[in-house]
């Protein structure tokens, strides 16, 4: 968590210039997001460790919205900031790492095996 905080203050947004490129870029990373992300298998449930950065994403995104409405002063900028960090550290650094490096559990023979079980009958 130190890495994220350290790389806002270094790199921290002067100017309105900078914060409108780093909103337009929020949104457009979204967009090359299946690029990405090169895991062949595409399911959080057969990824363990991408279930965990989930989670932490999603909390990320939550303290965002919080501090979204808190004025811009004291505390309030400087977890901005982390948040903000950790936002694209997610996507530009973490997911590509994953996908290369995360062992995942093995896949079902069949799409219905999950649902269904091993006996292939409903419940």
């Amino acid at each position: 968590m130190v890495l994220p905080a350290i790389l806002c203050h270094l790199a921290g947004v002067p100017d309105k210039l900078g914060g409108g490129l780093l909103m337009f870029g929020a949104i457009a990373v979204l967009f090359i997001l299946p690029w990405l992300d090169r895991s062949p298998v595409r399911s959080a449930r057969f990824r363990p460790v991408f279930r965990i950065f989930f989670w932490i994403f999603l909390i990320d995104a939550v303290v965002l919205g919080y501090l979204g409405g808190k004025p811009a002063e004291g505390v309030y900028v400087t977890l901005s900031r982390i948040a903000t960090g950790w936002y694209f550290l997610h996507f530009l650094v973490i997911l590509p790492l994953l996908s290369k490096f995360e062992t995942t559990k093995p896949l079902p023979k069949s799409i219905s095996e999950p649902v269904l079980g091993a006996s292939g009958r409903a419940a």
